[in-house]
Parts: C-alpha cells; sequence; structure tokens
C-alpha cells in the first residue's frame, strides 16, 4: 500500500523545478548574449570602420561624419597601385595547397600509425605529437638555410612546403584518432571481398574519416592563410606576397603613415575566406574536434 505525498509536498517540488528551470534558462541567455557581443562587436565595429576613410577614422568621434559610409577604400585595394588582388591570389594558393597536402599526407600517416603494429610504432607517435611543442620561430634560421640550399626561397611551393610540415603533427593527430575510431571489423569484411587498402580508405573508410579530413584541411587553411612570419622570411619578391604580408605594407603618405581605412577593408578582405570556409564546414570541424579528444 502507497501513500501520497502531501499535495503541499508536490507543489513545493514542483515550483522549485519551474524556478531551477527558469534561472537556467535565464543564465543560459545571459551566457550566449554575452559570448555573441564578445564575439559580433568587434566584427560589426571592423566592417564599420572598412566603409569609412580614413580621415574619420583617425579624427575625434563626430556623429555627423560617422555615418559617412563609402566604399572608397575597398575600389582602392582591388584596383588602385595598392591593389591587393595579387596577395590573394598568392595567399589563396598557399592556403589551399597547404590544407590538401596536409589532409593527403596526414591521412596516409594517420592510417598507418592507427592500423599498423609497428614495435617502434608508439616512439613515433610521441615524437610526432611532441614537434607539436616546438614553435617553428625556435628553428627558423636552419629552416631558413636548408629551403635557401634547396632553392624553396621566393617560390609559393616553398612557402606550401613549409606550411604544411609546421601543420602535419596535428593533422596526424587528428587523422590517427579518426581511424582508430573506426571498427577494424569494417576493413577485414572489404579485404575479404578484394579490396585494396587504397579502396578501402577512399570508398569504405571516407564517410567515416570525413569528420577529421575537414578538420585537419579547415585548420591548415586558416593557419596558411594567416600565416606571416614565415611568409615575410621565405619570401622577398614583392610580386609573391601573400595577403597578411602586403597589408603590412599598406601604408602611404609622408614618414610612411598607415592608411587605417585601408587597413581596415584589408582586412575585411582576409576575413571572408576565413568565415566562409568555417561556416562551411563547422559541422565536420567540431565532429573532428570531439573525435580527437575522446579517442586515442
Amino acid at each position: 500500500m502507497t501513500i501520497a505525498a502531501p499535495r503541499s509536498a508536490r507543489t513545493s517540488r514542483t515550483s522549485t523545478g519551474r524556478q531551477e528551470t527558469w534561472t537556467k534558462r535565464v543564465l543560459y541567455a545571459v551566457g550566449g548574449g554575452g559570448a555573441f557581443l564578445v564575439f559580433t562587436v568587434p566584427l560589426v565595429w571592423a566592417l564599420l570602420r572598412s566603409v569609412q576613410p580614413n580621415e574619420v577614422i583617425v579624427a575625434a568621434p563626430d556623429a555627423a561624419t560617422f555615418l559617412g559610409l563609402t566604399f572608397e577604400n575597398f575600389h582602392a585595394l582591388l584596383s588602385g597601385p595598392d591593389s591587393l588582388v595579387g596577395a590573394v591570389a598568392n595567399s589563396l594558393i598557399v592556403a589551399l595547397g597547404t590544407a590538401a597536402l596536409t589532409t593527403v599526407l596526414a591521412t596516409a600517416a594517420g592510417y598507418g600509425f592507427a592500423r599498423f603494429r609497428l614495435r617502434s610504432g608508439p616512439v613515433l607517435f610521441a615524437l610526432v605529437v611532441a614537434s607539436m611543442m616546438v614553435p617553428f620561430q625556435a628553428i627558423l634560421t636552419p629552416l631558413y638555410l636548408q629551403m635557401n640550399l634547396m632553392r624553396l626561397t621566393d617560390s609559393l611551393v616553398g612557402l606550401v612546403l613549409f606550411c604544411t610540415t609546421v601543420n602535419l603533427p596535428f593533422g596526424v593527430l587528428v587523422m590517427r584518432n579518426s581511424f582508430s575510431s573506426v571498427p577494424g571489423e569494417l576493413e577485414d569484411s572489404a579485404h575479404i571481398d578484394g579490396a585494396s587498402t587504397l579502396r578501402i580508405i577512399t570508398s569504405v573508410l571516407r564517410p567515416l574519416i570525413t569528420p577529421g579530413a575537414a578538420t585537419v584541411a579547415l585548420y591548415a587553411f586558416l593557419a596558411a592563410w594567416t600565416e606571416f612570419l614565415g611568409a615575410l622570411t621565405f619570401l622577398t619578391d614583392r610580386d609573391l606576397y601573400t595577403l597578411p604580408v602586403a597589408l603590412v605594407n599598406l601604408q602611404q603618405g609622408a614618414y610612411g603613415q598607415i592608411n587605417f581605412g585601408y587597413l581596415a577593408a584589408g582586412s575585411v578582405i582576409a576575413m571572408i575566406p576565413c568565415v566562409v570556409l568555417y561556416v562551411a564546414l563547422q559541422r565536420f570541424y567540431v565532429a573532428g574536434l570531439a573525435s580527437g579528444a575522446v579517442k586515442g
């Protein structure tokens, strides 16, 4: 025989649950709204400054001129003597080449570390991961000497190889964890059906490792797109400058006075591929990072 709880007790528990739910919603709204403002306000401010002339940007705030918007900055950067079209093209070549090469090499290395049981495998993988803790700035001088000896300075191909080398350890880590999360029985069944290793990777495992591969490609693209010190070190030909280096050279007037309108517009141009690519691959990126965080 069960005894029903008093009506007052049930009402108290219901009120407490509703109050707790309401508190969670308020905290969620406040936290989400705060995060939205933190990430959105700088972007909106950069967009606003990019369509203002330099005289308005450097002058004291004035409501009469603050909303005098113009696209003259973008027009000058895309068609004038300070055109960034060539720099954007160079950055796209380097970023896309780095993303493609890093993804292919990381996929091959990740498959080897995940599937081949070698005695030295764990040691080699530990060395690959440990290399992530060494900043490339610490070895920049020997890197330059080596690339100069190989005639890869002043070359976009050399910059692609440099960026690939820097981003490869992270890619190997993600892809190794992606392959480790896939059951080996799938490959065994494909082997029994006569599929080769390359066919298994491209046809059987590809849908399962797509989040990891997209994560590697996105990470490598963003790193190469924003790379400044490496491009500044290995490139001396002005026609080969990438976008970050070209933005530094956006100077006009006496004594190297900076045109902040041009600089803001150039920064917005640099944002566009990053935002578009991240939005397009966001679901793969989150899934790939989650897999890399709990596997292996």
